[in-house]
């Protein structure tokens, strides 16, 4: 672990089952809307061939949302970072399927993903939906949503933009709201929670959940220019 607590990483490898179906839209398709990861900064324009406002989305899952959200708004682009190859694979078939321009992958941990990669205040958005909860007390440290890792992504939005979280765990969802809080430059429109965005689809995770009895909560935090809190 380093000093600044980011070396922690928040999951962890499992053996999840890639279908044939996933590995071949990786062996076809990784090549193509893949960014190899690099400790240089990237040049949004040279991914997308526009300036068109670009928002990340931090571990996507099966990328059913990334996708549809993605379709939606053709003029943003969207960059997806995820671990797991089940994952990749399947929203590699949804960009090629649907003919999606605006979104490109990143196969890396998000903490350098975000260190190297990601210019300072470049970001329309960063969405994090469903993060492993990691429910336990002597876990908590693995739990992406917290300083200081909300202080480097807010580094990298630009002024006005947002960090949008969804999680079914009521004890995260307290958590991250405290972390957010305190994050250098990041104003809650809210009292506590956010009202659901009609914008962002529901997965067959959040149906599931919802069956179950859990509630959704979200979190809405935009970038000001306010001064900066204590850390």
């Amino acid at each position: 672990m380093s000093d600044n607590g980011l070396s922690i990483k928040s999951y962890v490898t499992r053996n999840g089952r890639v279908t044939k179906a996933q590995q071949r839209a990786f062996n076809a398709l990784g090549g193509k809307y893949c960014i190899p990861f690099s400790d240089s900064p990237l040049d949004f324009y040279t991914v997308f061939n526009n300036y068109n406002p670009v928002t990340i989305e931090i571990g996507f899952g099966m990328g059913s949302a990334t996708a549809e959200i993605a379709a939606a708004h053709p003029q943003k682009n969207y960059i997806g970072v995820e671990v797991f190859r089940a994952g990749i694979g399947r929203l590699l078939w949804e960009i090629e399927n649907r003919g999606l321009a605006n979104v490109r992958i990143i196969e890396h941990d998000a903490v350098p993903v975000l260190e190297k990669m990601i210019p300072g205040g470049s970001l329309e958005a960063a969405h994090i939906f469903f993060p492993d909860p990691w429910p336990k007390t002597k876990h908590h440290k693995r739990r992406l949503v917290k300083r200081p890792f909300t202080n480097l992504l807010a580094s990298k939005l630009m002024d006005g933009g947002y960090i949008y979280m969804v999680s079914d765990c009521d004890d995260y969802c307290n958590f991250a709201l405290s972390e957010l809080s305190e994050t250098q430059n990041l104003m809650n429109n809210h009292e506590k929670f956010a009202a659901g965005q009609d914008w962002r689809p529901v997965t067959k995770f959040e149906k599931k959940g919802l069956a179950r009895g859990s509630a959704i909560k979200e979190l809405f935090f935009h970038k000001t220019e306010s001064p900066d809190k204590p850390d």
